[in-house]
């Protein structure tokens, strides 16, 4: 009875997972679709054609063509991470896959907003990334870059999937749409912020030499700073050195205290290293303080060395009152004893008084005692 009550459980999830598909509209080899790169569509007039002259001749030529709004597509190795892109609120398990659900490439949900995930269970990531280009009016308009287990829902426009796609061709191909003049301004859905996130999620060495010369000291701050942060958060110990380069050659200060950010979103070990030269070398007050922040939030030992250290030794009354903020967004074990040391002991007024209002902020029983202790004298 428990054999046939688990097979007619086998067949209802199968009929459910078909009837998904079909309101879909998915084609009958959806299930498989991710093999070799491609992804599954939904809504789309597909039609499948391979590189023949290089990805960027394909791709001009057929923007010159697509006089109506339409889509073209194609995949090319994934850098190596366990990450998964999905759009906007569409990530977890659908049709009883581990990856993306729909991703809608029209309408009112297809803003430029990315979930880039981290698995819960660590898995290996998709081997492929799909890059996605929409043309209309002859003029390529948007840029899109997911995980190849995503759903793709075009709303019924057409797309071409190109086969054979070389990923350094297309690093060079997507270099001409990264613009310093857009990525310095704020927000919006900027067509150089989707070419460069795309980059970085390339899985090809023509990757680091594009993302070296987008921070190179005569490109754009807004560049540069984009480019840090894809550094950290995709190019793994490649992009570490290029943030360590930046971190000591870099000539604005603006931008090293984002390279701080970057630093500390890496996954690398030897990344908090640099945090922690950071915060005791730099030349500027400014980087400091965001090093010793960014360090808080990555916590450890190594890091709680630096943040007290700062507090102890740097020359900087405004450093010191960061790092002391800084141990306050450390744990409390760690962060709340520290605290109280420095409210006892520190030879500067503004540093102690600092860390009696971020004691007080903690609503920790330690430091109501402490204060109890202060009242008492």
């Amino acid at each position: 009875m428990r054999a046939r009550a688990r097979f007619e459980l086998m067949i209802a999830e199968m009929v459910v997972v078909a009837l998904m598909a079909a309101t879909l509209g998915l084609d009958a080899g959806a299930q498989s679709a991710q093999l070799g790169g491609k992804p599954q569509f939904a809504n789309a007039k597909v039609e499948q054609r391979e590189v023949k002259t290089g990805v960027a001749q394909e791709v001009n030529a057929w923007a010159a063509a697509a006089e109506r709004a339409q889509w073209l597509g194609y995949s090319v190795p994934a850098v190596a991470s366990d990450h998964r892109m999905c759009c906007g609120d569409y990530g977890g398990d659908w049709n009883g896959l581990r990856g993306c659900g729909p991703c809608q490439l029209e309408g009112w949900r297809s803003g430029n907003s990315y979930n880039v995930q981290s698995d819960d269970v660590k898995l290996e990531g998709p081997s492929n990334l799909v890059v996605l280009l929409r043309a209309e009016g002859r003029k390529i308009g948007k840029i899109r870059a997911v995980s190849e287990n995503c759903v793709l829902d075009a709303g019924g426009l057409p797309i071409t999937w190109l086969t054979g796609a070389k990923a350094a061709e297309s690093v060079q191909l997507l270099q001409r749409f990264v613009d310093g003049k857009e990525l310095d301004e704020d927000g919006g859905e900027r067509l150089s912020r989707s070419a460069l996130m795309a980059i970085a999620m390339h899985g090809a060495a023509a990757a680091d030499q594009a993302m070296a010369g987008f921070v190179a000291p005569d490109k754009p701050e807004g560049m540069r700073k984009e480019a840090a942060f894809w550094a950290g958060e995709a190019r793994g110990a490649a992009g570490v050195q290029l943030l360590k380069r930046m971190a000591k050659e870099d000539p604005s200060g603006d931008v090293r205290a984002h390279v701080a950010f970057a630093l500390s979103i890496s996954r690398e070990n030897n990344a908090v290293d640099e945090m922690i030269r950071m915060a005791h070398e730099d030349a500027s007050g400014q980087v400091r303080g965001q090093a010793l922040f960014w360090l808080a939030q990555k916590a450890g030992k190594k890091a709680s060395i630096a943040i007290t250290g700062a507090i102890e030794n740097d020359p900087d009354t405004e450093v010191k009152k960061k790092a002391v903020f800084a141990l306050s967004q450390m744990p409390k074990d760690d962060g709340v004893p520290k605290l109280i040391q420095v409210a006892e002991s520190n030879r500067n007024p503004e540093v102690r008084k600092q860390a009696m209002f971020w004691l007080g902020q903690s609503n920790d029983p330690r430091a109501l005692d402490f204060f109890e202790k202060v009242l008492a004298k």
